[in-house]
């Protein structure tokens, strides 16, 4: 072959390939990433351990069900133990991407700020952020309607309680917080009108020694059930020791009161996490909100127990009634503790007013520490 002919052949091969580069290098990129046949890596950014037995134990459930699930399709890792504060949350999704991940789920409101901060950065990643509400084309949010889970055990409450007051073991003010306390009253007061409930504010998530020492201190101040909105068993454990009932959070907490808890609202993300994770593999997935509650399986109740066969009807009927929608736990009328009327009679709280949420309603009394 001449010198010259074989420049000609380089030329054309050259050219030829470039040009099916370019014509055919946005066609796979658009292809779904199952039939790209590359497995999906997907992270998960946790508040407390796995084995918490509460939120993140939860959340970890929900991870495993993608395994069980979409199986060889996808491999999922996790950051645990990152706290809401300081550097951290950045550098665990930093990490997370540099190792491949394609779609991250953070599981804790704190967290909100710096995944979308990070997805700006990484518009190719998906990110999901639980309980949070800033969304970008990239991050979407998802939450579930706990408070429907707490309006039951405040029924429950309300029948059982000879002290006619219980106590709560609360995280932070947010708005799901203030949700969950005055929905738990508010089931209480369907059955007592005079229903109390005392809170202390422990201003953490996950912190054993300092729910437990809330604990103890509305026990102290005559409380006969304690409830808690935060994540680890330390509540339950208390009130099995001063034999007193309780209710578990967020996972199934009966093996730490088996004698003393009533029942556990369940967070059930499974459901939620495939049903992401699969619409990456499949190239459909889309920014968007999800608040979920019973009728869609994002909150559950567990068992009822340790009750009269009288009250588990009343529990289980109110479930019942929750999940179809013929309750509602914010209908009114509702007062508000400074007296003023947040619904009137015959109206339900709107969604925006429960997104929202920075008020008590009647009933609340706030308890500091010792």
């Amino acid at each position: 072959m001449t010198r010259a002919l074989f420049a000609v052949v380089i030329f054309f091969v050259t050219v030829t390939g470039a040009i099916f580069s370019w014509f055919y290098q946005p066609v796979i990129g658009a292809l779904p990433v199952a039939e790209l046949n590359e497995k999906l890596k997907v992270g998960f950014v946790y508040l407390g351990p796995p084995g918490d037995h509460g939120w993140t134990y939860q959340h970890d459930q929900g991870r495993l069900a993608v395994d069980r699930v979409l199986g060889d399709q996808v491999e999922t890792v996790f950051e645990e133990g990152v706290p809401e504060e300081g550097p951290e949350v950045e550098r665990a999704l930093e990490r997370l991407v540099k190792d491949g991940a394609g779609l991250i789920f953070t599981t804790s409101f704190g967290y909100m700020n710096p995944t979308v901060e990070v997805a700006e950065r990484y518009p190719e990643v998906k990110f999901e952020h639980a309980t949070g509400y800033k969304r970008l084309d990239n991050v979407s949010t998802y939450s579930s309607r706990f408070y429907e889970g707490r309006y039951v055990i405040g029924r429950i409450a309300g029948h059982i309680s000879k002290a006619g007051q219980a106590g709560y073991v609360a995280s932070f003010p947010i708005p799901e917080v203030m949700r969950g306390i005055n929905a738990f009253l508010l089931g209480a007061r369907s059955v007592n009108p005079n229903f109390r409930v005392k809170v202390v504010w422990v201003n953490s998530w996950f912190d054993p020694d300092k729910e437990a020492e809330a604990a103890k201190e509305l026990v102290a101040q005559g409380v006969d059930i304690l409830t808690q909105h935060t994540d680890s068993t330390a509540v339950v454990l208390v009130a099995e020791e001063n034999e007193i009932y309780a209710f578990g959070q967020a996972s199934d907490m009966t093996p730490f009161a088996p004698d003393f808890l009533l029942t556990s609202i369940i967070n059930h993300w499974g459901d939620y996490y495939v049903e992401r994770t699969r619409a990456v593999l499949d190239g459909f997935w889309k920014s968007k909100d999800t608040f979920g509650g019973m009728n869609v399986n994002m909150v559950r109740m567990g068992a009822f127990r340790n009750m009269s066969d009288s009250v588990k009807g009343v529990a289980e009927a109110t479930t019942a009634d929750i999940t179809s929608g013929v309750l509602h736990p914010f209908a009114g009328p509702i007062i508000k503790r400074d007296g003023s009327r947040a619904v009137g009679a015959g109206e339900i709280l709107a969604l925006d007013a429960l997104l929202t949420m920075d008020w008590y309603v009647r009933g609340v009394d706030v308890v500091a520490l010792q």
